[in-house]
């Protein structure tokens, strides 16, 4: 393929000189990142238009409301809030002010099916104490582990907010230098290992993992730093849940201009020889000067993008990528409510590697699952009539497999869910249920577009990271950009939201706009003027 480079340089020169129109961009996909995108790119002076396939904003990151009960359909922890205020900051914004959320403490439970459990507090003397309980020892090195990951986030900060669209950026001094940092080499649990002995208390510090759909055996040393991150920056919940992020992102962005379709799937991304130039629905069409991807990668490219004009990223070569874990859902509307149960409970198997090992490698459903409840009703009472409460039920599984039919699994994993909630104090669940939404892998893949149903996206090994993962100016075709949690830098909500800003920076400069007031990656403060168009 031709190189990208001298096109760019074209344009940006014709915009320059003549500034004959306002560049228009086409988001597909009001998820997380796409609106993160288009509000730097309204920001950045550009006219941005937003297509969705679902009837309201924030993809998976969007709200399920019925009967009272309103729950968010997949993440619920936000975390780094750092990564979002700064865009806010970016369009004159303040993010606290325009979505308000509490921090939590404890940030949750951990209960370990082999014995004990750790209430997690942002304060470190109590949570020495907690770790204390189960392992003296490990809790005198609990402070070296907050400090030296510390150095290790700002470290690779800059890593994380800067474009990889070439093997050639793998080869820059500073990367080279934080090698043994990163230590590539070891797996998380090994890496944890160095300060940890008790397995439960490397597991409290390594379960984070799974917000990328991998096990700590198998996920890279790098990714201790997202536990230290819910310890520095806290584990916070927004009131309405982490969809009244989206929806006020989204109300954010009718204020600056941006134009919203709702209901509306994209059936084909158009192209002029190998340059995107619009998108059609079953509505019509929409033409821009660059289209945005917000969708599940793998979905969108074999949907959307003829086979003929990717090269890097074919049919054939999808299929041979590693795809992360998925999950079994159950948003259950509860008559009462269950106030000795914190806001998030994680329950680990008793056998954990054996339970991880059913979901990675043997694609089998386990007799003893690892689970997650978020108990959001004693922090929020928006998400259920008055008297009554919600519960947001999760179990890792495998993505979608010919060894697990969905069709025929789905009562009895249901019913072995609702008995696994037991082991955390909740007794009486199904007699007291008056609304009830099970989603699946099925569900995920046939109802979300979700490829394999896999809902953490291609897993984040080291030969699918960097630039190995897709690449944010998308480098198959012209004029394509991508967001979300299957580009560069990777999956989950504070990263989901750096990609924007990485992808909107390529895409402004491209199109010959001004990117100086986004910052540059790494960089500690923001610039202090902040112009407009």
């Amino acid at each position: 393929m031709t190189s990208l480079l001298p096109t760019h340089r074209t344009i940006a020169t014709n915009i320059t000189t003549t500034h004959a129109r306002s560049r228009k961009a086409i988001v597909i996909g009001a998820g997380p990142g796409g609106l993160a995108a288009a509000l730097l790119l309204a920001r950045g002076g550009m006219q941005v238009h937003v297509v969705e396939r679902l009837p309201r904003v924030g993809g998976r990151c969007s709200a399920i409301e019925s009967d009272g009960y309103r729950f968010d359909l997949g993440p619920t922890f936000f975390l780094y809030p750092r990564v979002l205020e700064r865009i806010f900051k970016l369009i004159g914004r303040d993010l606290h002010r325009e979505i308000p959320m509490v921090r939590l403490d404890p940030q949750y439970r951990i209960a370990f099916g082999s014995g004990g459990q750790l209430d997690c507090t942002p304060n470190v003397p109590r949570l020495e104490a907690e770790v204390a309980k189960l392992s003296p020892t490990d809790a005198g090195n609990l402070q070296r582990f907050l400090d030296e990951n510390r150095v290790k986030l700002e470290k690779f900060r800059p890593t994380l907010e800067s474009p990889f669209l070439s093997w050639r950026n793998l080869l820059s001094w500073d990367l080279i230098k934080l090698l043994p940092t990163l230590r590539p080499w070891q797996s998380l649990d090994s890496e944890l290992g160095r300060y940890f002995s008790d397995e439960r208390i490397r597991l409290a510090f390594s379960f984070q993992s799974k917000y990328l759909g991998m096990s700590p055996f198998n996920c890279p040393s790098l990714f201790s730093i997202l536990s230290f991150l819910e310890y520095e920056y806290g584990v916070w919940h927004p009131i309405g849940g982490c969809a009244a992020v989206s929806e006020g992102m989204a109300r954010v962005a009718r204020e600056m201009g941006v134009t919203f379709s709702f209901g509306e799937e994209v059936n084909e991304v158009m192209f002029e020889g190998r340059r995107a130039v619009g998108v059609k629905t079953n509505e019509g069409e929409y033409r821009g000067d660059a289209v945005i991807i917000n969708a599940d990668f793998a979905h969108a490219m074999k949907k959307l993008v003829p086979d003929r004009l990717r090269s890097r990223w074919t049919d054939a070569k999808i299929e041979k990528k590693k795809f992360s874990c998925s999950t079994f859902m159950m948003y259950l509307g509860l008559e009462g409510k269950q106030d000795h149960v914190p806001h998030h409970t994680i329950h680990c198997a008793a056998d954990y590697a054996t339970n991880l090992a059913d979901i990675e490698q043997r694609h089998v459903l386990s007799e003893d699952p690892s689970f997650y409840v978020q108990n959001a009703s004693v922090t929020d009472d928006t998400l259920a009539p008055k008297g009554n409460s919600t519960l947001y039920v999760l179990a890792p599984v495998t993505h979608q497999h010919p060894n697990v039919d969905w069709a025929k699994e789905t009562p009895a994993f249901r019913a072995k869910l609702l008995g696994q909630l037991k082991k955390i104090g909740l007794t009486d669940v199904e007699k007291r249920i008056r609304f009830e939404k099970v989603v699946t892998p099925a569900d995920w893949e046939n109802s979300y577009s979700v490829y394999r149903g896999a809902t953490f996206n291609l897993a984040h090994t080291w030969k699918q990271m960097l630039h190995l993962r897709p690449r944010n100016r998308f480098e198959d075709v012209d004029g394509m950009y991508l967001v979300g949690g299957g580009t560069h830098p990777g999956s989950g909500l504070p990263v989901i939201y750096e990609s924007a800003r990485i992808t909107s920076r390529l895409l402004l400069a491209d199109l010959g706009h001004d990117t100086e007031w986004l910052g540059k990656p790494g960089a500690k403060e923001l610039p202090t003027a902040v112009p407009v168009g």
